[in-house]
């Protein structure tokens, strides 16, 4: 492993080399050691910052988790080579379970889980890693429409009809919350769809979470099967550390028969590599800490699926401090036009290339051709080979030391648990009140084609405009010349992956934000699905702020037949994100479509298209906008 930087201003040596001064590679390994052998009440935290770094605590300062599981699961599996052999019996036995019960192979595997909990699968499937496992589909929304299309091409696929492909499916539901809902909320509708065709569920469902969680409440007295999370028998990751070492991320490599001995080798890092993986973490945060905050990924083919779990395992770690930010853009075509010029006082991006030895996809060139414009930037090569664990290991550490030199806890969500709460209070009223105020509020404005801007969350007191675009283009333009928006977001409440017209909807949106945010105003734009995003990198958008957000809903929501599925909670979820934005200062519209047919969908790239318009003539390069 190489890594090389460029444009290192200011210097960042300093801060890289106190790691060793400190002895932090050591103490970390101590420290973890301590809570797994004698306790969490052996632990202090003034006596040492790594208590308050990597481990969650009361109110009152006593340590309550051990979140060093992350780092030290690799650490074990060193010493317990067997780990691999007794994965892959593990899903041996439960492709076993399946084939006695129902007399069916194993043929398809939904995945249940938000955020971390899900996002590795997603790189997994989209790196080729599971071809020759179950088909998986990640059931990462409450949204009807996500199951329903699911359902839809399980059946299709297969030729089978939906009770036959039941009994070949394995559902697993992951949450390493103990108030994440949402998987309860698709277990409740798989167990009545098993219920109705009298299929025993129970061979079929297992789950991964914490003792006496809402999903461990829900699943248990059912009889589905709790699995462990950890091979140690542990509770000390979060979601998003949850790979590459624990079940919820080797069991769909386990059954596609992937190499587990490779992948555990792979996260077992040299003490040079954990050095370099800090060098890079002290050059980041030197840049961020001088306002160049928005690190742009570019990913090396072979890694490139890795994007968006590393997106998330950066901001979801360190989008905490209202000061303090580390935004990572993903999935852009690097454009020298889109970008300030580096001497530019508002220039606010730093590189990093991450490229593996022998491929031959133009990061190398994308890299060299930024560094000799004058931005600063980070390359690193990986040896030929290597695999995905190897790059997710490592990122951790580099997340690690990021937060060690902020002094910022990385394994906490508190902006995440923030909209949780509001998610419940919005979805227990059954007057349905924070809706009805939606639709009823004077602060929104129609669009042709049954599209409508609603603004009603934003502080400003008057925003003109004679219509929805035009209402839109002022906002933008307010809030990037009075330095509150450094970044937008495009969530749409919906099904992006399996549904045609949710697929129609992103692509829409990718368009809106390069032609408006990148091309327009010189700045990234995040594109995601919500409420997936707000267990992802919302902890950001929240904590850290600076973000422009337009969250997007069909108000004509789908049905699974057969089924008693509210759409409700998947409507309270995109109602509290706004909630939660606004709750802590944050600037956010929503965008109500009355359907996501053909037209509905023309009319809201009319409305894009219209928005384009009505900023023609502001020049962002003459805004200081940090």
């Amino acid at each position: 492993m190489q890594l090389k930087i460029y444009h290192d201003r200011p210097e960042s040596e300093p801060a890289f080399q106190s790691f060793e001064k400190e002895n932090i590679l050591s103490r970390l390994r101590n420290i973890d050691e301590q809570a797994r052998t004698k306790g969490l009440d052996s632990l202090d935290a003034t006596t040492e910052p790594l208590v308050a770094i990597g481990m969650e605590q009361s109110a009152n300062g006593k340590v309550t988790k051990n979140s060093y599981g992350v780092f030290h699961l690799s650490w074990l599996a060193e010493e317990n080579l067997e780990w691999p052999a007794k994965i892959a019996s593990e899903v041996a036995d439960i492709k076993d379970r399946i084939q006695k019960a129902h007399g069916v192979p194993l043929r398809f595997l939904i995945w249940a889980g938000m955020g971390g909990s899900a996002e590795d699968k997603t790189l997994y499937h989209k790196a080729g890693l599971l071809k020759k496992g179950p088909k998986l589909y990640v059931l990462d929304s409450t949204d009807p429409a996500k199951l329903k299309n699911i359902l839809a091409d399980i059946t299709a696929s297969s030729g089978l009809s939906i009770k036959e492909a039941l009994k070949s499916t394995l559902v697993i539901a992951m949450a390493l919350g103990m108030t994440s809902y949402e998987p309860v909320v698709n277990l409740e509708m798989l167990t009545a769809l098993y219920d109705k065709y009298k299929i025993d569920a129970k061979p079929n469902f297992l789950y991964m979470t914490l003792p006496g969680s809402i999903l461990d409440q829900f699943a248990g007295p059912r009889g589905y099967t709790r699995v462990p999370l950890q091979l140690d028998e542990g509770n000390s990751t979060s979601g998003r550390h949850s790979s590459p070492l624990t079940r919820g991320s080797l069991y769909p490599l386990a059954l596609a028969k992937a190499d587990l001995g490779a992948w555990f080798q792979g996260t077992f890092l040299k003490q040079e590599e954990v050095q370099t993986a800090w060098r890079l973490s002290a050059f980041l945060d030197a840049q961020g800490k001088v306002g160049r905050d928005k690190v742009t990924l570019l990913l090396a083919k072979p890694l490139a699926a890795a994007g968006i779990w590393t997106k998330q395992n950066f901001e979801e770690s360190l989008g905490k401090s209202e000061e303090l930010g580390l935004k990572m853009l993903i999935d852009e075509k690097p454009k020298l036009s889109n970008y300030r010029a580096p001497k530019d006082a508002a220039q606010d991006r730093v590189f990093l290339a991450v490229m593996v030895k022998g491929a031959s996809d133009g990061v190398a060139e994308k890299a060299a051709l930024l560094r000799r414009a004058g931005y600063p930037v980070a390359t690193v090569m990986l040896d030929k080979g290597a695999n995905l664990s190897h790059y997710m290991q490592w990122m951790h550490y580099v997340v690690f030391g990021i937060g060690w030199l902020r002094k910022m806890n990385f394994v906490t969500q508190p902006s995440v648990e923030l909209y949780k709460q509001i998610t419940s209070r919005v979805h227990s009223d059954e007057t349905h009140s924070d809706w009805n105020n939606l639709m009823g509020s004077p602060r929104q404005m129609k669009w042709k084609g049954g599209v409508t801007l609603y603004y009603d969350k934003l502080s400003a007191q008057e925003i003109k405009g004679t219509n929805a675009a035009e209402v839109y283009a002022t906002i933008l333009k307010d809030l990037f010349v009075n330095g509150r928006m450094q970044y937008g977001e495009f969530s749409f409440f919906g099904d992006s992956r399996y549904s045609e017209q949710g697929r129609a909807v992103r692509k829409l949106l990718d368009k809106a934000g390069e032609s408006i945010f990148r091309a327009k105003l010189k700045l990234p734009v995040d594109v995601y699905e919500g409420p997936a995003m707000n267990h992802s990198f919302h902890e950001m958008i929240i904590g850290h702020g600076k973000c422009f957000s337009t969250v997007l809903l069909s108000e004509k929501a789908e049905k699974l037949v057969g089924v008693d599925y509210s759409p409700e909670y998947h409507r309270a979820q995109f109602l509290a994100t706004q909630m939660a934005l606004a709750e802590r200062g944050r600037d956010v519209v929503a965008i109500v479509l009355k359907d996501l047919e053909p037209p509905a969908l023309k009319s809201l790239a009319d409305f894009f298209a219209q928005v384009i318009l009505y900023l023609k003539g502001f020049d962002p390069l003459k805004c200081y906008h940090r």
